[in-house]
């Protein structure tokens, strides 16, 4: 599975400010129901139950938030690099600044998983990390986060 078919450029968001866990998952639960056009709240009341169960924050300044949400029709995520780094309780105590969040349908099955860890694969490779981390705008991300070559995503 490829990033392109899980993230699209409006996805990106290149400098959120938030200024907590809970603020950074509640702006990304608005984002993706703009992207979706299913209820923020609902994402964001299953991202934080799913928080609950333990920090998606992988460690290494990287967080991967995930649930399946019965109304969801398909899968997709949204990238964010924050402006700030925050605590994000991530495994090995970090301040997280690269957040990847995946919403699947219930019924994702095996292909939530497979999703899951080409995120893992593509964010756990610390040449990707340092591209993501100089990129300025959403087309750099979006050319990192998808293998694209691009001048200015350094």
């Amino acid at each position: 599975m490829l990033l392109t078919e899980l993230i699209t450029p409006e996805a990106v968001v290149p400098s959120l400010k938030v200024n907590s866990k809970k603020h950074a998952l509640q702006v990304l639960s608005d984002r993706a129901g703009l992207i979706s056009g299913l209820e923020p709240r609902e994402i964001f009341d299953a991202l934080l139950q799913r928080e609950r169960l333990g920090s998606t924050g992988t460690g290494e300044g990287i967080a991967i938030p995930h649930v399946k949400l019965a109304r969801a029709k398909t899968m997709f995520g949204i990238f964010a690099r924050l402006a700030r780094p925050i605590d994000f309780l991530a495994l090995d105590g970090a301040p997280v600044d690269l957040i990847c969040l995946l919403i699947a349908p219930e019924t994702a099955g095996a292909d939530h998983l497979k999703a899951l860890a080409r995120m893992a694969r593509v964010l756990r490779d610390p040449r990707v990390t340092a591209k993501l981390r100089g990129a300025r705008d959403v087309s750099g991300l979006y050319a990192v986060l998808t293998g694209e070559t691009a001048s200015h995503a350094a």
